[in-house]
């Protein structure tokens, strides 16, 4: 599942459509897509793993799931892959294998903005103050939960828990008050990192923990377990990585 940093990088991609007018739309989406025509691409905005595609009088809310994936102005996978397709007089953009939904505007004012974890309105007090009302939350779940830390997935998750050394199954409540504040900083940090890496294509070179078998600090040899109430892999050192 693409993570928050990927998703900006997608928005960069769509951002020249931004003014233009969709002149057919399309795609087996369960939605009526004929209202899309004939309304002018207003906005992009995003909420760690959803893009919302701002329109006059709607929006598409399209999140790409496990494998979903998009291209520009050619379409690169069959129909029954494609969930959307918008067309404008400059050129096209398509939706494959994701989740696409049509949403009022007046939804977009619901979303907690600050709680994507690499927007400019991203507030860590408040990711704070949720941490502590979870005491008895593991870690590994308290980063990948959406709600707190919007983007954040498992790579993600892995490597800020190396960086910061502590176990992913290590409980909330019983972090230190400086290793809690740790642990949102360097969520933020790496996820722009991930950003900067994911450009220059060299993403996979910088990984210390996700899917290694070996620590790149004692040399032991690194756990691979399913964590937390999502089962998610998780990797790391019982060495270098404390248990709270």
């Amino acid at each position: 599942m693409p993570e928050g940093p990927s998703i900006l990088l997608m928005k960069e991609s769509l951002l020249p459509f931004v003014g233009n007018t969709v002149t057919e739309a399309s795609g087996n989406a369960q939605f009526d897509k004929e209202p899309l025509t004939g309304q002018t691409l207003k906005e992009i905005r995003t909420f760690g793993k959803q893009t919302y595609l701002v329109f006059d009088t709607m929006a598409v809310r399209i999140h790409l799931l496990m494998f979903g994936s998009y291209s520009v102005d050619e379409q690169t996978k069959p129909d029954t892959s494609l969930r959307l397709s918008l067309h404008f007089k400059t050129g096209s953009l398509y939706f494959y294998t994701c989740s696409v939904k049509a949403v009022d505007l007046e939804y977009l004012s619901t979303i907690d903005w600050e709680a994507d974890i690499m927007s400019d309105a991203w507030n860590p007090e408040k990711a704070e103050k949720k941490l502590k009302s979870k005491p008895e939350m593991m870690v590994c779940d308290a980063l990948m939960n959406q709600d707190i830390f919007s983007g954040v997935g498992n790579i993600i998750k892995n490597e800020v828990l190396f960086r910061i050394g502590v176990q992913p199954e290590s409980l909330l409540g019983n972090l230190p008050p400086k290793k809690l504040k740790e642990l949102i900083a360097e969520a933020r940090h790496y996820s722009f990192d991930f950003l900067k890496w994911k450009r220059e294509f060299t993403l996979k070179q910088h990984w210390l923990a996700h899917t290694k078998t070996i620590c790149p600090i004692c040399g032991q040899k690194l756990v691979k377990k399913q964590t937390g109430l999502g089962k998610r892999r998780s990797f790391y050192c019982e060495n270098d990585q404390k248990l709270y």
